[in-house]
């Protein structure tokens, strides 16, 4: 399996002059998920729970809705430049009677760590339905639990407390207990891999859990929480326009620049219980 840090000699140059110190650094590797031997996709990613951000993949992008609609996932041979495997391809077997992708939709799968899927047909292509719609799930969350996500989802990131150069996403509770939680390069790779292990678990539908985002919350990121039936998403930065929108219309509670004790509230602020203790203004 590939590292998932990397160490390499650096010059810190500081106001006392420059010294080489070695420096840790966040592996980011191509990951080529295949389709019953068929290329489908070429991810940059951080090596490790390949399987679950390869479920995460397929069950964001409408390929399957359970995991039972999987029947195996194996590395391919992929040798690198010493001969060893590179574990950097991997075969997913879909189960007997589940339908390939629909080649009717042109798309280019290329996907890379800063910006996910790219070169898509279409904006309707991308608006994909949910077999899950949030719109109705009941869930409450206590701003008090809500501000205390940021810091539970940094602790739980062990790897970008010596690279910092990870995104986290965290799977919670209504009590603000983590449910799952992963890093990764890719900020869509970190969603998929914690929306895959919920998959693997039979979670999937995730009602009555919020997705706690490291970074900012863009289109495609909602569009996961929706395909995977989350009904709240938080960032500790901003959302997109788009992102609001399809918040709006999938029914997702959507919170942008939660840090310290505030926050933004673009939809779905009917799941939000106000506590006095926590300040709004």
């Amino acid at each position: 399996m590939g590292r998932i840090t990397v160490r390499r000699p650096v010059l810190r140059i500081g106001p006392n002059g420059g010294t080489t110190r070695p420096d840790t650094l966040a592996a980011e590797e191509p990951l080529e998920i295949r389709l019953s031997s068929k290329p489908l996709t070429v991810t940059m990613r951080t090596p490790g729970h390949d399987v679950e951000l390869a479920h995460g993949f397929l069950l964001t992008e409408s390929v399957i809705g359970d995991h039972t609609d999987v029947a195996g996932a194996r590395y391919c041979d992929s040798p690198g430049p010493d001969g060893r495997n590179t574990y950097n391809v991997l075969d997913v077997q879909l189960a007997p009677g589940v339908p390939p992708p629909d080649n009717s939709v042109e798309r280019n799968f290329y996907t890379t760590s800063s910006c996910g899927v790219c070169g898509k047909a279409a904006l309707d292509a991308v608006r994909l339905r949910s077999a899950h719609p949030p719109e109705q799930d009941p869930l409450r969350v206590r701003t008090e639990t809500l501000v205390e996500l940021p810091d539970r989802l940094r602790t739980a990131q062990r790897v970008f407390s010596s690279t910092g150069g990870l995104h986290g996403a965290g799977l919670f509770d209504s009590a603000g207990e983590p449910l799952a939680v992963r890093e990764d390069v890719g900020r869509h790779n970190a969603v998929d891999k914690v929306l895959g292990r919920a998959l693997l678990d039979g979670s999937v539908p995730l009602r009555g859990s919020v997705l706690m985002l490291s970074g900012r919350a863009s289109f495609e990121l909602v569009q996961k929480a929706a395909m995977a039936g989350v009904p709240f998403v938080a960032a500790v930065s901003a959302p997109s326009s788009l992102a609001v929108e399809l918040a709006e219309e999938q029914g997702i509670t959507l919170v942008g620049f939660l840090r310290g004790s505030s926050m933004n509230v673009y939809t779905g602020a009917e799941r939000l219980v106000v506590d006095e203790n926590v300040p709004t203004g």
